[in-house]
């Protein structure tokens, strides 16, 4: 008789649910076999890439050795499609609609504690699948680096808390599955499917004469620093980088006023090794432009884009794209439909690429017609393009020449490589390479107010214009853009430390620090991963600054 009221309050409890949730909106593939059947609800996990028609109950993994080489997968299995569970939270709303505003809920628990939450990206998935698709697989780690959103998902969970909480050794690992949406204010569904793993962490062996900090051999180009620093932070970064806690770093460097106090490389690079830091290359542009405007080539910031070329020989004509400035450029806020943050933007820098004329692409480009120049910070690597091409049309003799001559020469760097656009113009959006002393002589030059040796190498005027917050960095907290520099505030033993600094694809940063004597160089390679620019924020905060502040 209990069994029976029991039973009988759960499926009346189980029909007011369903009767809540309403119809569904789009029709699913439904329930695909008798796996599938017997694991709805739950998510498997599995080492091989594995298409789930085939996968069977074999296949599925109660315990894994975690080790960077070995493929993890995982296979989640529901009972209905996500945008039908998107629908119960917005029933108002079409498939298109709810494709734009939500999507998966990912939470991370390692030995029963939450690790890590996240908000998939809404344009994760196609939108096909997610109308249809009552199971999913998607790859963790991959060995063949398999293009899926899982890659990239699980990365941002090992850096931004999967890492600290899975230390060498045994652990549990769980995974839960919500449906959200965010329109305008964020809800959460009920649980869709959840799975748990017995994980056995295995990292590389490390020598332990291969994490002691490394001497600073002679020859570097700099007075050596005889500044106290906490060596045993500097060991603990060396051991995290062999252990690849932190990924593809090849360098560190500080300079401490004026001299050299940290030098130390990883994963095969030395003091000669030209890193490639992507668009930290930029920033070089910024202080060449200060230097033509100084001589003469260039008359001020203010100048258009119109007193430079003619507009109406290109796609797009517009009185709005003529009174772009300079300075909208440098600060990454004219008016061009261009963002290098939004894939599907027509001025999206890989579009640019492909191009015969990188020029033409972005002078070809329409106006955005929700901006306003100078109002509103928009990632823009074609406007450094045009940079570059206006100080190499100004310059006579052009602006490779020009560069060795004013900047690199008085500085002392002999060693570099630039990329080139398709017109054999020097890339001013990106590439340039040299070894990290000589991207720490640039970031010192700032620091010395554009002095170099006693020569004013760029105008002291021009570095503090530099060093200005002249707009808000949208969705990053305390970051602001100057003259092609970022700026943002550390944080170390409750106190703030401010710095404007040069950032690259891959985790290259020439950091310069306004309240300490402070330049410090990150090189990596860490191309296009999720956790380049977030891990060396931990570097610094963890290991680097408690190092070497006062």
């Amino acid at each position: 008789m209990k069994r029976r009221t029991i039973l009988l309050i759960w499926c009346l409890t189980r029909s007011i649910t369903l009767s809540a949730q309403g119809p569904d909106l789009v029709k699913t593939e439904g329930v695909s076999g008798p796996l599938h059947r017997a694991h709805i609800g739950q998510i498997v996990f599995m080492a091989k890439p594995i298409p789930l028609q085939e996968l069977r109950e074999s296949d599925l993994l109660k315990t894994f050795d975690l080790i960077e080489t070995y493929d993890l997968n995982i296979g989640t299995f529901m009972d209905n499609s996500l945008t039908n569970y998107l629908h119960r939270l917005a029933p108002g709303l079409n498939a298109e609609e709810l494709a734009k505003i939500g999507n998966y809920r990912f939470s991370f628990y390692v030995d029963g504690d939450l690790a890590y939450t996240e908000n998939l990206n809404p344009g994760a998935g196609a939108l096909q699948t997610r109308n249809t698709r009552t199971a999913f697989r998607v790859p963790l780690i991959s060995t063949t680096e398999e293009d899926s959103w899982g890659r990239f998902l699980w990365m941002r969970f090992m850096i931004r808390g999967g890492e600290d909480a899975l230390g060498a050794g045994k652990h549990a690992l769980r995974i839960e599955i919500r449906p959200y949406i965010n329109n305008p204010e964020l809800r959460t569904g009920a649980l869709i499917a959840a799975g748990e793993i017995a994980l056995n962490v295995i990292k590389p062996a490390v020598d332990e004469a291969a994490i002691a900090p490394q001497a600073i051999g002679p020859g570097s180009g700099w007075p050596g620093s005889s500044d106290r620093h906490d060596r045993d932070k500097i060991r603990e970064l060396n051991w995290k980088i062999a252990q690849r806690d932190f990924k593809d770093i090849t360098s560190v460097v500080v300079i401490k006023d004026g001299k050299l106090l940290i030098e130390e490389y990883f994963n095969g690079a030395d003091r000669t090794t030209l890193h490639n830091t992507r668009s930290v290359g930029k920033t070089f542009t910024s202080a060449l432009m200060g230097a033509a405007i100084r001589d003469g080539f260039i008359k001020n910031l203010d100048q258009t884009l119109g007193e430079f070329y003619d507009l109406k020989a290109f796609a797009n004509f517009s009185p709005k794209k003529s009174a772009v400035t300079l300075k909208n450029l440098l600060t990454m806020s004219s008016a061009f439909l261009g963002s290098d943050a939004d894939p599907a933007s027509p001025g999206n820098e890989e579009n640019m690429y492909p191009t015969s004329n990188w020029v033409k692409f972005a002078l070809d480009l329409p106006m955005d017609p929700a901006k306003e120049n100078g109002k509103q910070w928009d990632y823009f690597t074609a406007g450094v393009i045009l940079l570059g091409d206006i100080l190499d049309r100004s310059i006579p003799g052009g602006l490779e020449r020009y560069a060795d001559k004013v900047l690199f020469k008085p500085l002392g760097i002999t060693r570099y490589e630039w990329s080139y656009t398709p017109q054999k113009v020097v890339n001013t959006a990106g590439g340039l390479a040299m070894p990290s002393l000589g991207y720490a002589k640039f970031g010192q030059l700032y620091k010395n107010g554009g002095f170099w040796d006693g020569v004013q190498v760029l105008p002291e005027k021009w570095v503090v214009k530099s060093f200005q917050k002249y707009l808000a960095v949208p969705n990053n907290v305390d970051t602001y853009y100057g003259l092609l520099f970022w700026n943002t505030t550390y944080h170390v033993g409750g106190r703030p430390y401010e710095t404007f600094f040069c950032t690259g694809n891959g985790g290259n940063k020439i950091f310069v620090f306004l309240d300490q004597p402070l330049v410090v160089v990150v090189t990596a390679t860490a191309y296009g991963k999720p956790y380049m620019h977030s891990q060396v924020d931990k570097m610094m905060e963890r290991y680097i600054l408690p190092a070497v502040i006062r």
